[in-house]
């Protein structure tokens, strides 16, 4: 640990700050809950945008959330920085630190100011931890848990062990009827069968696979488990989950795609779709926010990625249980190492076909 001082005074009120992407968020909810585990009684306040705010708001280790403005309207921003000083934090952890987060809380006068020892920005911050996440050497998910150890071992609480998904508290009632409501919904689409998500979109945050290369795991898919595929679609995403659903009834005629692929590309907002993603049986994507979604809901998931340091899947890998993600990622090399295209999708699914059968057979 970096801070070798240990504070006599416990805190009341904590804020944690990770307002960029929504994947980046899931992955600060281990860390959270390792926090709420130690000290049940600590008020959390997440500082979010406006985007990943349902998130927050289902996350049971966060008891308020606080919207975050835009950093270049500056009465905004002074409007944010009074009200964080209004609310009296004695912490902040600052899982993402800019140079609005830096300024934002150290303006706010608040006490205890922890962040990654990284760039000019940390020094607006009184303690840091060296972290090195440029290297990856291990997960994203790890390198938040670490910082709440710090939180932790600062103030003289006992440290738990790391805590396993499922993250997010969808009971099984709610799981029925929002099954229900998909049925409805989506024509043809029958709750007895294995429900297998298919994302092809990426937000523009990552490379992906190409819609042939998706085509053809659904067609194996299709092939050797009694599944129905549902084809899920972001923002703009939706022209493309159509494009790829076309595709698969295009190459496999001898299947009346109608009532096998479905495009579900309308939803009631982030809360509602992850409802939806907690029905499936399976959860197909790149390294997109929804992989993250359904890996907290301890979704089976298998995910492609670049082999590029930064992106890889040990960098990045979900917070559903190990055992229940599968990971692929395109050939090492300068010129390889973004372009998913090159994934040999024929032997990815000599792992895939024993994967899905195992985690689908658990499921039922």
């Amino acid at each position: 640990m970096s801070n070798a001082q240990i504070s006599s005074t416990l805190p009341q009120k904590l804020l944690v700050i990770r307002n960029d992407k929504l994947g980046d968020f899931m992955l600060i909810i281990p860390a959270l809950a390792l926090i709420k585990k130690a000290m049940p009684s600590l008020q959390i306040t997440a500082l979010v945008p406006s985007y990943t705010a349902p998130m927050a708001q289902l996350c049971p280790f966060i008891d308020e959330v606080l919207l975050d403005c835009d950093k270049d309207d500056k009465t905004a921003v002074q409007a944010l920085k009074q009200q964080i000083k209004n609310e009296q934090f004695d912490a902040v952890i600052s899982f993402f630190s800019n140079r609005h987060n830096a300024k934002l809380v150290f303006r706010s006068g608040i006490p205890y100011r922890l962040a990654p020892a990284t760039k000019i920005y940390q020094f607006f911050y009184n303690h840091r931890l060296k972290q090195r996440r440029s290297q990856s050497l291990k997960a994203e998910f790890a390198y938040n848990e670490d910082l709440a150890r710090e939180f932790l071992h600062y103030y003289g609480v006992e440290i738990p062990e790391h805590i396993d998904a499922p993250y997010l508290p969808i009971s099984m009632n709610a799981r029925n009827a929002q099954r229900q409501k998909l049925v409805e919904a989506l024509s043809g689409l029958d709750a007895s069968k294995v429900w297998v998500f298919v994302h092809s979109g990426s937000g523009g945050s990552a490379t992906n696979l190409s819609l042939a290369q998706y085509a053809m795991i659904i067609a194996d898919l299709l092939k050797n488990i009694p599944a129905q595929i549902i084809l899920t679609a972001g923002p703009g995403e939706a022209e493309q989950a159509q494009a790829l659903a076309a595709l698969v009834a295009q190459q496999n005629p001898q299947w009346d795609t109608k009532h096998c692929v479905f495009v579900y590309a309308k939803n009631d907002g982030l809360a509602d779709f992850t409802h939806s993603l907690a029905c499936a049986d399976l959860f197909i994507s790149g390294s997109t926010g929804p992989l993250h979604v359904a890996a907290a809901l301890n979704c089976p998931t298998i995910a492609f990625y670049p082999s590029r340091r930064s992106a890889t899947p040990v960098r990045w890998q979900p917070i559903n249980q190990p055992s229940r993600h599968l990971a692929f990622s395109a050939p090492m090399g300068k010129k390889t190492e973004m372009n998913l295209t090159l994934i040999d999708i024929p032997q990815a699914l000599e792992r895939i076909r024993p994967f899905v059968v195992e985690q689908c057979a658990k499921n039922k």
